[in-house]
């Protein structure tokens, strides 16, 4: 009897120790991985370090900072079981209207002398409340008409993208004062990058709010039975995602000194990558911020790494592609295992 115990508790205490194995130090090993054969290949082909390169490695951490800055709120929505494509364009719309407001004065003082900038926190302030209210938008149509996420926030990527061409008929706006495009200097994206990102991870597993989110991802109907207001949890998921969104949009504008109504093209699809990529589950239930920031630099060392090693952009977006849906199997056959168990 207690051979057979001692039997049974061996693959018990296997499997706890798996368990308390993190699930990102999988996602890590793929990006060291990821980074070494780069490194082989720079050597082979190219006859230099992809590594070794500081001014390459500062560039690239840069380019992903507003990915992942709107990847931990895209992150949040898939764990909800939902999904949000609105992102990129609240990004172009958000820093184009911010952008318009942080336009320097200098140029037009000689016809109107007593005209002054504005404070850079108003642009700012008005780009993040642009980005809450579109969030907030496609949060109330899922939530209370019942309409899929998928077209919810598709008509709002396209509404979105709309407003900014609108806005300027179509013009870039430049001419954006020091104060507010110091936000986009020097390493400033990171900080904001790392900042969100440890805040939303504090909260999706201290708070009420991620346990919410988690429950609402997992069974939405097992959530609502037990006492969750589901409808006004997903309005509040969708509106931080979208406020932080708006937050990429202030910091894109700001890092370029100048908005187009062309920006964040593509942005949500980069964003919701790097969530799957990093673990998040489509199927709602699983994910950490963690696995995101991993996946948000997985996908910069990728595209840095090509760009290094000379190919085109056109097998750059190929590749990405394939990763999206190899990350997809596998996040299915995880499925299957848990489910099995």
């Amino acid at each position: 009897m207690n051979t057979k115990a001692a039997e049974g508790a061996a693959p018990l205490a296997t499997r706890q120790r798996r368990r308390r194995v993190p699930p990102e130090l999988s996602i890590f090993l793929v990006l060291v991985g990821i980074a070494l054969i780069y490194e082989i290949l720079g050597w082979i082909f190219v006859g230099q370090s992809f590594l070794m390169n500081s001014q390459r490695l500062t560039i690239m951490v840069l380019q992903v900072s507003v990915i992942g800055i709107i990847a931990v709120g895209v992150t949040q929505v898939i764990i909800t079981g939902g999904i949000d494509l609105s992102s990129g364009s609240v990004v172009g719309m958000t820093a184009m209207i911010a952008a318009s407001l942080a336009q320097s004065s200098s140029w037009s003082r000689a016809l109107y002398p007593s005209l002054t900038d504005l404070p850079f926190f108003i642009p700012i302030g008005v780009g993040l409340l642009i980005g809450l209210l579109a969030g907030f938008i496609n949060g109330q149509l899922i939530a209370r008409t019942k309409i899929p996420p998928f077209i919810a926030t598709l008509g709002m990527m396209v509404s979105a993208r709309g407003i900014s061409k609108w806005y300027t008929k179509g013009q870039p706006v430049s001419g954006l004062t020091d104060q507010f495009n110091f936000i986009g200097t020097g390493i400033w994206p990171v900080i904001v990058f790392l900042v969100v990102a440890l805040i939303f991870h504090i909260a999706l597993r201290y708070t009420l709010y991620g346990k919410f989110t988690y429950a609402i991802g997992a069974n939405v109907q097992a959530a609502r039975v037990s006492g969750i207001n589901v409808e006004a949890h997903l309005i509040k998921v969708y509106a931080i995602a979208g406020l932080l969104a708006g937050l990429a949009g202030v910091v894109t504008a700001a890092r370029a000194q100048t908005a187009q109504a062309g920006m964040g093209v593509m942005y949500e699809l980069d964003a919701i990558a790097a969530a799957v990529i990093g673990g998040t589950s489509l199927t709602g239930g699983i994910g950490r911020i963690t696995g995101t920031v991993i996946g948000t630099v997985i996908l910069g060392v990728m595209t840095s790494g090509f760009t290094f090693l000379r190919v085109d952009a056109y097998y750059q977006e190929i590749v990405k592609g394939l990763i999206i849906v190899t990350a997809v199997v596998i996040d299915v056959y995880r499925q299957k295992k848990r489910t099995k168990h």
